[in-house]
């Protein structure tokens, strides 16, 4: 009889403990917003301290600045810190690692420069208004930097540490292209199994894709004469160039996402001199790495078709910035992400993004690791304008989706 009763007894705790269990992983996202919620005063707090300096790339003292506060941050909550000159670029790559417990490893990276030049903090200061805050760089990507360092704060008050390596990279030369840190960024996503990255969506939605940049160079050499006295013995560059751009203007391909489009030309010394040389530039953006060679070709030979005669024309591809293909491991990614928001009642969309950015350097093409996802940061728009701003109202949430990716992936 006794016997019985505590059979019973124990049969009911049993039933209580796991019925407690069960309650718990079911609120569990909504407890992981909570917490996120309570952090975004503190977040906003950040992102303040980091828009009210100016750190336009090339912004020596700016960069310098950030950077310091950066490494601060990162050694308060207990990273290992190095940092590695950005050279040719002015500015520190900062280089956090946490170790954990568990055998994922994760990139969270993103860049502190912006386009804004000295005084454009003391002209436009971060402020909020409504559901926005406002300030230079405020989206792309200071909002991306504070992001990641609450991101890891929420982490260490679930005293979680079930991933393998933890590395953060913020990085001070993304808005020209990365010269000083793409071999950085190359480096340590090989040595990842998942790189976020903390660009803004202009929506609630994360990145599977993007595109490169190149740039397309047409140069153009004939012979110089004088405009008045003697045009006949001259061969006009800049008349050649200007019918090679038009030749030259459908390069792009739609249906692939490809664009070419002549943003710069230059000709001529004098106005009374036929110019000899002629130059121009074309912004090329793409997804396709094949369209590299399909380019070239087809302006190879349409330049052939020359107007003015005696003429040289030579076509160069100098190759920037390369895309973040479509593939499967951003693509699972996505998938995550999407199940893991609809846990908050919340939708988020993978897209493609028409921007190039430093994934494109992360991505390792033809290999599983490791998987990329972009556009990771706080949802903002209005980039490189008076006007860009974050939504407030996604700061809580994307604080959420982090913490729960690294969570979900860490098992």
């Amino acid at each position: 009889m006794q016997l019985s009763h505590i059979s019973i007894a124990t049969a009911t705790l049993l039933g209580l403990c796991a019925s407690a269990t069960t309650h718990a992983a079911e609120s569990a996202p909504q407890q992981l917003l909570s917490q996120a919620q309570a952090e975004q005063p503190a977040y906003l707090q950040t992102l303040k301290t980091l828009v009210s300096v100016d750190t336009g790339t090339g912004t020596q003292e700016g960069l310098e600045q950030i950077s310091a506060l950066l490494v601060k941050r990162l050694t308060d909550l207990g990273a290992k810190v190095e940092t590695r000159p950005a050279t040719p670029s002015a500015g520190n790559n900062i280089i956090g690692t946490f170790k954990g417990t568990g055998t994922k490893d994760f990139l969270l990276m993103v860049h502190y420069d912006t386009v804004f030049g000295p005084g454009t903090v003391a002209k436009r200061p971060f402020r909020t208004e409504g559901d926005r805050a406002y300030g230079p760089g405020v989206a792309d990507a200071k909002g991306g930097v504070a992001m990641i360092l609450h991101a890891i704060k929420l982490l260490q008050d679930q005293q979680f540490k079930g991933y393998g390596a933890l590395t953060v990279l913020f990085n001070p030369d993304e808005e020209m292209g990365s010269a000083g840190s793409k071999s950085i960024i190359a480096e340590l996503a090989r040595k990842h199994d998942y790189v976020f990255s903390y660009e803004p969506p202009d929506t609630d939605a994360v990145t599977v894709a993007t595109n490169g940049i190149n740039q397309v160079k047409l140069e153009v050499k004939g012979r110089s004469s004088h405009a008045g006295s003697a045009p006949e013995n001259g061969r006009n560059a800049l008349t050649e160039l200007s019918h090679q751009i038009i030749q030259l203007k459908d390069l792009g391909d739609p249906a692939k996402g490809t664009t070419v489009n002549w943003t710069l030309a230059k000709a001529g010394e004098k106005a009374n001199i036929i110019p000899d040389l002629a130059t121009a530039e074309a912004d090329m953006r793409y997804s396709d790495v094949s369209e590299n060679a399909r380019v070239m070709a087809d302006a190879e030979r349409i330049s052939k078709n020359s107007l003015i005669p005696d003429t040289q024309i030579t076509l160069t591809l100098n190759k920037g910035r390369p895309p973040l293909a479509k593939n499967e491991g951003s693509e699972s990614l996505a998938k995550t992400a999407r199940q893991l928001y609809g846990q908050i009642d919340k939708t988020i969309e993978p897209i493609a993004m028409r921007f190039g950015t430093d994934a494109g350097y992360a991505y390792v093409p033809g290999s599983a690791k490791p998987a990329v996802l972009e556009t990771m940061g706080v949802v903002g728009a209005g980039l490189h304008a008076d006007n860009e701003y974050i939504e407030l109202s996604s700061v809580a949430p994307r604080l959420y989706l982090t913490v729960a990716m690294i969570r979900e992936l860490s098992q």
